[in-house]
């Protein structure tokens, strides 16, 4: 007799692949956090503090020392964050360091080793499009919830809150609603790919497209977040003319508005925009290329002076000052916040 479904297959037989997909969830699971934060209000009639719910997110185990990743727009402005594990116990959790220009943030708890379960990292450079993007997370305050897709697309960039772009971001069409954010992505054994950061939708509802902070990414950032509280910043000491002006003049290119004194770009002979003796507007040198790579407008300088350089290194920079074309070497300093 032919059953309805597959053709007489077993209820309990399944495919390798849905046994592959059951395994990664079983075994990754136990990694995935569900993260709850509040603010305190002040009731100006009762003089009481009252602790009002912001919202909720998902995380995942990054070490056996306790320390859980997220997204910064889980936590941000929260008072008190709270982290669930998987057995269902709660721990308080205090931040130890954020990065707004990669939407990432570092919380630890304080727990035994043991009840932790690390994910293992993969990469993200070598990501294609069509490859099988697994995401884990905890969408609407749900349990444990497991979607699957492909990598849609790779090479993205979104605005973060801070107004910063993040670069190469994963596109993927796994389905990544509300709560999910801060969530693991895995590829198809189970390692990490990205982190769930948000959808492409007017209404917040998944609509099909969700994006993915690259694991490469978040392997440059978060040893910086444990270590020192934030993201090192390395730059050459100026400031830039805004892109949109920039524009107008029909120019590609990283505009200098200012230079610090004795900065990197200083000390490259790198000048900044300024008036000449008749109180005409000369503007600054326009960075066109750094160590090769072609400099469009600010965000591309930043993205090419981003967290994988270090102070004391050296880039080669090419610059337009006036018709002409030019070349210096520049020893990038690192910024304050």
């Amino acid at each position: 007799m032919i059953g309805v479904l597959g053709v007489g297959r077993p209820a309990q037989a399944l495919f390798p692949e849905e046994q592959r997909l059951i395994q990664v969830f079983e075994q990754r699971s136990p990694a995935v956090v569900f993260i709850k934060n509040a603010t305190l209000q002040w009731d100006w009639f009762s003089l009481d503090m009252y602790e009002i719910p912001r919202g909720a997110g998902s995380g995942f185990v990054w070490d056996r020392q306790g320390h859980i990743i997220t997204n910064f727009h889980v936590i941000y402005q929260a008072n008190k964050i709270e982290v669930v594990l998987s057995d269902h116990e709660v721990y308080p959790a205090r931040v130890i360091g954020v990065s707004l220009d990669h939407d990432l943030a570092v919380l630890k708890i304080d727990v035994s080793p043991e009840k932790l379960h690390p994910l293992p990292i993969g990469t993200s450079g070598d990501l294609k499009v069509g490859q099988q993007a697994i995401s884990i997370g905890n969408p609407f305050g749900l349990d444990y919830s497991l979607t699957t897709g492909v990598v849609s697309a790779l090479g993205r960039s979104i605005r973060t809150m801070s107004g910063r772009k993040i670069h190469d971001m994963i596109q993927t069409d796994a389905a990544i609603n509300p709560g999910n954010s801060g969530g693991p992505l895995l590829d198809s054994s189970g390692r990490l790919i990205g982190v769930s950061t948000a959808i492409f939708s007017p209404s917040g509802a998944y609509a099909g497209v969700g994006f993915a902070i690259p694991v490469d990414i978040v392997k440059r950032v978060v040893p910086q977040l444990i270590k020192y509280g934030r993201v090192r910043r390395v730059g050459l000491g100026v400031v830039l003319v805004p892109d949109a002006i920039r524009n107008r003049l029909r120019l590609k290119g990283a505009m200098i508005l200012r230079v610090l004194r004795g900065g990197a770009a200083d000390k490259a002979g790198l000048r900044p925009t300024r008036r000449n003796m008749l109180g005409q507007m000369v503007y600054g040198d326009l960075i066109t290329k750094v160590d090769g790579k072609e400099i469009k407008n600010n965000d591309d300088l930043l993205e090419v002076l981003g967290v994988q350089r270090q102070p004391g290194e050296s880039v080669e920079i090419e610059f337009q000052r006036g018709r002409r074309t030019y070349g210096t070497k520049a020893v990038l300093q690192e910024l304050d916040d």
